[in-house]
């Protein structure tokens, strides 16, 4: 009987493209892969550090796991296995904990499946952080889009941040194994590829390359598709890239860019490679080039020092910038960092204040920008599942559509017209097939 294996993703989307590449490994090894509810034989959870609750998410999941299957095999890895595996290994039930090097491989520390009373641990140094693992696709939504990691680790030093602790320095997967690689995804019928990296605008730096030449070389690969950049740091948004966006179809009008303050003093104080005023000229500058671009912004509320004005500050500036959506981070101290010693800590129940007004502001953004939509036709993909009756998906610019479920424009791009929204989707009519 073939033994099971359940997967369990925390954090961003390059850690769910990792773990789909550990489910190869238990594929390679005769493992089926399912759900906690089939009562796996192993259950692996790939970990964040992002946040403070990293610890408390995976202490709720092991007891999760064990009240369905009490003699489940329990492995631990990822961001946070890597910073704090001794914290882990005193968590009850789990029974083996691997680093961020150790994940790629890791039937070399399985020697058998019984639960251990004592969790082993195998975590490589800091400065050892050199693996790239293989170039992994992972499911977003049942063969539709799927995530493509082309790069790791992270040589910037933001005060606030334990990512280059977990994942070394910088590297970038050599170009032809990307487009080897990227060819095999379109022949598994997915339709848009997901560039996916610690530090995405950073490929290439090792290897007298960049991810503007990275992208040329990939949309003349032939096949029905469009690329999408996951997150691009804005120092490293080039006006090459912006133009070839403008130019290709096949390339979303679409980019994420971390702001992460509106701040002057508190964007020094996080130690970011820009200013406001550059960061406002860029997202100006893609305006004028992609006039409907979608552009979505990180920020950060609570960093040690943001005054009142500060925040203020930030919000009028997020308030005034012709940007799509937000994604707000409350801050929360990390051990090892800069940022975790700096003097006038914000209170946490100011720091979600704040996080609830940038919220409320985004899910007006969204709708300003899905309202000067209406009337315009656009090209969606739509996922395979039936929610009630109803299929949903994204155009190029990021904009969510929901419209009746018609099996024949699954999985395909197809024109539609907009002709009505809410904070949540747009609506309209199906024109036809692309």
């Amino acid at each position: 009987m073939n033994q099971k294996v359940a997967l369990h993703t925390l954090g961003c989307k390059l850690n769910f493209s990792e773990t789909s590449t550990i489910g190869k490994q238990f594929k390679e090894h005769g493992f089926s892969i399912v759900s906690l509810d089939d009562n796996p034989d192993v259950f692996v959870i790939n970990t964040c550090t992002v946040t403070e609750n990293a610890e408390r998410e995976c202490r709720q999941i092991v007891r999760r796991v064990l009240r369905k299957n009490p003699h489940a095999y329990i492995v631990v890895t990822g961001c946070y296995a890597q910073l704090r595996p001794e914290s882990i290994s005193k968590i009850d039930g789990v029974d083996l904990v691997l680093g961020s090097n150790e994940k790629f491989n890791m039937f070399s520390y399985m020697e058998s499946l019984q639960k251990n009373e004592l969790a082993c641990i195998f975590v490589s140094p800091t400065d050892e952080l050199n693996q790239f693992g293989i170039a992994s696709s992972s499911d977003a939504d049942s063969r539709t889009r799927a995530y493509f990691k082309i790069q790791d680790g992270c040589d910037y030093k933001c005060s606030f941040c334990t990512i280059p602790q977990a994942r070394g320095l910088s590297r970038s997967l050599e170009s032809q194994q990307v487009v080897s690689q990227f060819k095999d995804i379109l022949a598994q019928e997915y339709k848009e590829i997901i560039l996916t990296g610690v530090n995405v605008g950073d490929y290439g730096k090792s290897l007298d390359k960049n991810l503007f030449s990275l992208l040329k070389e990939l949309i003349v690969v032939e096949g029905d598709y469009r690329l999408r950049i996951s997150s691009i740091e804005p120092n490293l948004l080039s006006d090459d890239i912006i133009n070839l966006t403008k130019e290709h179809p096949r390339l979303t009008k679409h980019f994420h860019i971390p702001l992460q303050s509106g701040s002057e003093k508190i964007l020094k104080l996080m130690q970011r490679r820009y200013t406001k005023e550059f960061y406002a000229d860029l997202i100006y500058k893609i305006k004028q080039v992609i006039p409907d671009a979608g552009i979505g912004v990180d920020v950060i509320v609570g960093f040690p020092g943001e005054s009142e004005n500060d925040f203020v500050e930030t919000y009028n500036f997020l308030k005034e910038l012709p940007i799509s959506y937000l994604h707000v981070f409350t801050y929360s101290e990390r051990p090892n960092t800069k940022a975790v010693t700096m003097a006038d800590s914000v209170p946490v129940n100011i720091r979600k204040d704040r996080n609830n007004m940038l919220r409320i502001l985004s899910e007006k953004k969204k709708f300003e920008f899905y309202k000067s939509l209406i009337g315009n036709q656009v090209e969606v993909l739509f996922e395979n599942e039936n929610d009630a009756g109803f299929m949903k998906g994204f155009t190029s610019n990021y904009v969510r559509v929901k419209s009746d479920f018609k099996g024949e424009y699954i999985n395909k791009f197809t024109t539609f017209e907009i002709c009505d929204c809410d904070n949540s989707f747009a609506y309209g009519k199906i024109i036809g097939q692309k």
